[in-house]
């Protein structure tokens, strides 16, 4: 029999299940997803998270036997509690581990971290990162995140939230109603440049049409995409001076925006470096794309 671990990414947008092999492949027909959102209070993300979680235990091949359970979700959380509070979901204190638990029992082993720190390993294990003992994952997106590996070693912090790179103040800006203005997250994800866009005078409606007016010449798209890679290389700047890094791997669907947003997060990351060691950081594109979340959290297995 071969071992699988179920594999849960709880996000901004969506919340995702599957079944993942001890190579990090994820068995794609056990593969399910349910929307999120805004309006997912918590009885409807009780509800998508079982949802997705028992879709893919009842897709379990033959000849696979579960082992354990991995979830990585947006943050904050709270790891002694077992609850996660997604700054862009209107629930607090969810208490995600018992979710999955109804589901896949209580004699499994069941883990939690931050879906940044997923990534982080994932990339790390099988990706970008593979081979380099010291590296730091994040994920452009509609929020920002990220993880980080130390030594080969993921960094959970003393509540284990560290990697929270969106949240790193990037703009003098404050408002005393909302402590996250000015984060590298209000000013560099996508629904941010496309806000400031916006802003500025451009009709478009989201990051696709972002992308596609910036590929037709379109300046204030184009702005607008060089404005978010500017902020996240000068928060990079800042992490490298902070932790002594050499990768940078950055993933995400924002990231995808134009074929040279990582090189613009790099030329930007490097002018803003003050050490020599930041001046030189490499900065990639992520290579395990959307299954990045799953496999991570499947290697938090004991």
């Amino acid at each position: 029999m071969n071992g699988v671990t179920m594999a849960v990414d709880l996000g901004g947008t969506k919340v995702e299940a599957a079944l993942v092999d001890a190579q990090g492949a994820v068995l794609t027909r056990t593969r399910r997803r349910a929307a999120t959102g805004p309006g997912a209070g918590p009885a409807e993300l009780r509800s998508a998270v079982q949802a997705v979680v028992a879709g893919a235990l009842e897709a379990q091949p033959p000849g696979y036997v579960l082992e354990a359970v991995g979830i990585g979700s947006a943050g904050p959380l709270d790891s002694v509690a077992e609850t996660v509070s997604p700054l862009n979901l209107p629930v607090r204190d969810f208490p995600i581990v018992s979710v999955v638990r109804d589901v896949v029992g209580e004699t499994l082993p069941v883990r939690m971290a931050l879906d940044g720190l997923c990534v982080a390993l994932a990339e790390s294990r099988f990706g970008a990162a593979t081979g380099v003992s010291t590296s730091v994952s994040m994920v452009v997106s509609t929020g920002i995140g990220g993880g980080i590996v130390i030594g080969g070693a993921p960094l959970v912090g003393e509540h284990g939230n560290a990697g929270h790179i969106g949240q790193l103040r990037v703009s003098s800006e404050e408002s005393p109603e909302c402590a996250t203005v000015g984060t590298l997250e209000s000013v560099a994800s996508g629904p941010a440049s496309v806000a400031w866009a916006q802003m500025q005078g451009w009709t478009g409606q989201n990051g696709e049409d972002l992308a596609c007016c910036a590929r037709s010449g379109d300046s204030l798209a184009r702005a607008a995409i060089e404005r978010s890679a500017k902020a996240v290389g000068q928060a990079l700047a800042g992490v490298c001076a902070l932790l002594d890094v050499d990768l940078i791997v950055i993933g995400g669907g924002f990231s995808h925006v134009s074929d040279d947003y990582v090189d613009l997060v790099e030329a930007c990351a490097h002018r803003a470096a003050v050490l020599p060691a930041a001046q030189t950081v490499k900065v990639v594109r992520a290579a395990l794309g959307s299954d990045a979340p799953l496999v991570g959290a499947s290697l938090l297995r004991p």
